[in-house]
């Protein structure tokens, strides 16, 4: 049995300026053929999932084009264009298939394309025909339009934010590709969408963690195949947003739409405990000084590149030197200039900076202070996150500075911060320090939350703010919680 593996992966923040263009892809992952599977290999991520189990039942894979990028600006056409097409192209010269597992998001968006995961699948489908089975994994942050529902025979989604099962999900995609193939199962697919947009949401904690149970108790049910609370992507501006709940069956799709409805109706019942409290970063440090326990991790979550921050935003940073903080450290923010500036001076130097600031205005001015070099390195570290595990990650080279007592990092390519071996590669043990701040809305907690005495998000201007008040909404449906007031539903 011969199946292919493949896809397109960006989350797309609308409200970001500019374009992605192919260059944004090629910086974070670009694979064609083999390089797909050398690079996952042994990694838990949605394809480590699939080599694996594609291994487990010992079929051949046939690894084609993937790419995707840090969540950025709009993905330009010609781009997102090249893209689909090299796709396509390599799903031709993949000869006979039996399959296709297609690793996509879920809150794409290129110009002219408000959702580039239906546009991929419908590009697929007609491809390839009605009766090639398609299966697709999802992020739980995806904005899933029926279309997806119409040209894909499974849709898989992550369940956990962390999203620490992606790999389930690839293993799950394949062994469900295997019955479809085989006959064992007729997946029949309903979607529930409610009038509701939720800030990045953990699901460690309730009220997330509560409807995750209520899905996976409802998977217990005779043919239910399947059952997904998607989160939806708010920082997109596109008529269609929000939370969804879809549920899979074996060819019951009455029992389908029945638990969707349901599951969908415990949210939207449920929907004030989903409403962030905002703490700005005065309030942060006051509630860390609370008690004595160390290291309390502060995440600045408005600003995280993995939701199309710049990652160069300096309201934190600058508040804690306002606040004279010590016993505190900064990782990472992202500034090519400054690193190069201090590269060039070596270990040991005093430089004069102008950190960060540099690209978007919401996020603050540049820091102009002096810097003491403390550390230079190359950036790479192996991930030992539970997200992402063995992944081999390359900052480019990056730099550990002392700014008025505070040990800040800066790197040359913009991510978030997903665990501490970032801060392990600059000498810097996490433990030990009093204040640790990151940028990032809630990856981090898979690799922190083991060793961190407290969690505290510090809530600044950003292009990722947990206010979407905030946010200029221009095309989006309305009305729609917790935007407007009296938002009724069904």
């Amino acid at each position: 049995m011969r199946i292919a593996m493949g896809g397109i992966s960006h989350e797309t923040n609308t409200f970001c300026s500019g374009r992605t263009g192919l260059d944004g892809f090629q910086e974070r992952e670009w694979g064609v053929g083999q390089k797909i599977i050398d690079d996952n290999q042994g990694v838990r991520s949605y394809q480590g999932g699939v080599i694996d189990a594609a291994e487990r039942h010992g079929l051949e894979l046939v690894p084609t084009f993937y790419a995707s990028a840090t969540p950025s600006a709009t993905i330009s056409r010609d781009a997102f264009d090249e893209m689909e097409n090299l796709l396509i192209q390599k799903l031709d010269e993949a000869g006979k298939l039996d399959g296709i597992v297609l690793n996509l998001h879920g809150a794409g968006v290129a110009e002219g394309i408000d959702d580039i995961e239906s546009h991929v699948i419908t590009r697929v489908r007609n491809h390839v025909g009605p009766d090639m089975p398609i299966v697709v994994t999802l992020d739980l942050h995806g904005n899933i339009f029926q279309e997806s529902l119409d040209n894909a025979d499974a849709l898989f989604g992550v369940n956990l934010y962390p999203h620490t099962d992606s790999y389930d999900r690839g293993e799950e995609a394949v062994d469900g590709l295997v019955k479809i193939i085989a006959g064992e199962i007729k997946p029949t697919m309903h979607i529930t969408h409610l009038p509701m947009m939720l800030p990045s949401t953990t699901t460690d904690l309730s009220p997330a963690k509560d409807i995750n149970e209520i899905c996976w108790e409802k998977e217990k049910q005779v043919d239910v195949i399947d059952c997904t609370f998607f989160h939806g992507f708010a920082p997109a501006d596109i008529p269609r947003v929000g939370v969804a709940v879809l549920t899979m069956t074996n060819n019951n799709p009455e029992k389908a739409k029945q638990i969707s409805e349901e599951v969908a109706a415990t949210i939207w019942d449920r929907r004030e405990e989903f409403r962030p409290p905002i703490n700005p970063p005065e309030r942060v440090f006051e509630m860390a000084n609370e008690d004595d326990g160390r290291p309390v991790i502060i995440n600045e979550k408005a600003d995280n590149p993995g939701g199309g921050g710049p990652g160069d935003g300096t309201h934190l940073l600058r508040s804690m030197i306002e606040a004279k903080l010590q016993d505190a450290c900064f990782g990472f923010i992202h500034d090519p200039e400054t690193v190069a500036q201090a590269h060039d001076a070596g270990v040991g130097a005093v430089i004069d900076i102008r950190l960060g600031g540099k690209k978007e205005p919401l996020h603050g001015e540049p820091i102009e202070a002096k810097a003491y070099v403390k550390c230079l390195t190359d950036g790479r570290f192996i991930q030992q996150s539970p997200m992402g595990r063995g992944r081999r990650v390359d900052l480019g080279k990056m730099a550990r500075l002392v700014i008025d007592g505070i040990d800040v990092i800066v790197s040359t390519i913009r991510t978030q911060t997903l665990d501490d071996e970032v801060f392990r590669l600059h000498g810097i043990d996490v433990t030990r320090y009093k204040y640790v701040a990151i940028k990032s809305s809630n990856h981090f907690r898979a690799g922190f939350a083991p060793i961190a005495h407290r969690i505290i998000r510090a809530d600044t201007p950003g292009l990722v703010s947990a206010d979407l008040s905030t946010f200029n909404y221009k095309r989006l449906e309305r009305p729609i919680w917790p935007l407007d007031d009296n938002v009724s539903w069904p």
